[in-house]
């Protein structure tokens, strides 16, 4: 069957997502920040916000996740002509975990970076990890071990360490929540970079 529908599917799914999460913002109002016995700032000053920032910068990780998903997502689409029923279930499978990602988001934001929700933080990313193999996996074997996919992937070594910094990021939550987060960070950063093996197999078997 075409992929079309798949891709359509799944840009509307990344959307709603991104969506969700922003929506989980709300400006402050007065009295809303009130505090007994301490003086907080009126809901229109810079100020205001500072109570907000875990929610912000929870919400920065998420939303670069969540590109650099869609990102290689679209790449690896775009290798693949044709889809079974297989990879439409492989691809809802990652989908579902992406959809987590609201939620486990505004948990630790609103609990500052807590040890549990982060944890669990990082167990929706290990889980979205795995499943976007599982993805890969599944249009390999469509597809034969030949293919554009195949070829491209390669050792995979940043699909590989992943999982690995997802794995130890969980329990260090419970040591220091902030150590998690840096790992978190530092796998977004290795992935930051768009994925360039498709376009250059693309690219050279053009030029054969």
């Amino acid at each position: 069957m075409e992929k079309n529908r798949l891709e359509a599917f799944s840009d509307g799914v990344i959307a709603i997502i991104i969506t969700i999460m922003v929506l989980d913002f709300h400006a402050p109002r007065p009295g809303q920040l009130s505090t007994p016995g301490l003086q907080t700032p009126p809901p229109e000053q810079l100020a205001a916000l500072i109570p907000i920032l875990p929610s912000f910068f929870a919400y920065v990780l998420s939303f670069t996740y969540v590109g650099i998903y869609w990102n290689n997502h679209h790449h690896m689409l775009h290798s693949t002509r044709r889809v079974s029923g297989g990879i439409l279930w492989a691809n809802l499978h990652l989908l579902f975990w992406l959809s987590l990602l609201p939620f486990t988001t505004d948990w630790m934001g609103q609990n500052h970076f807590a040890s549990t929700p982060t944890a669990v933080y990082g167990g929706v990313l290990l889980m979205a990890a795995i499943a976007y193999y599982i993805l890969q996996c599944a249009i390999i074997a469509h597809q034969g071990p030949n293919s554009l996919l195949a070829s491209a992937l390669g050792r995979d070594w940043k699909g590989k360490i992943s999982p690995i910094l997802y794995i130890s990021a969980i329990p260090l939550a419970f040591v220091s929540p902030w150590i998690s987060n840096a790992l978190f960070v530092l796998v977004a950063l290795i992935w930051l970079i768009p994925d360039r093996r498709i376009e250059r197999v693309l690219v050279g078997r053009e030029k054969e």
